[in-house]
């Protein structure tokens, strides 16, 4: 049941940031290029979890999962603070 749940969760987060990227190149307003930006990232994340706890779970990759995740909400506090100047 977990496994089901990381892959939607994965895959939830890939179509967020396609759609968020589709409304970037119609519109151009950056905080949807930040926002896109934010999904892919938390989408990489999801997909190493799955990674880390389903098919190598001798492995480790919270380190990088972390990365990941850090960088993705940093992507999008950088576009609001930008947007907001």
């Amino acid at each position: 049941m977990a496994e089901s749940v990381y892959v939607l969760c994965a895959l939830t987060s890939m179509v967020c940031a396609a759609l968020l990227g589709r409304a970037y190149a119609r519109h151009r307003l950056r905080l949807l290029l930040w926002s896109a930006i934010c999904f892919f990232c938390l989408a990489l994340n999801n997909g190493l979890l799955f990674i880390d706890f389903v098919i190598v779970p001798q492995i480790d990759l919270s380190s990088i999962r972390g990365l990941f995740a850090l960088t993705g909400l940093t992507a999008l506090v950088f576009g609001l603070i930008w947007d907001a100047l």
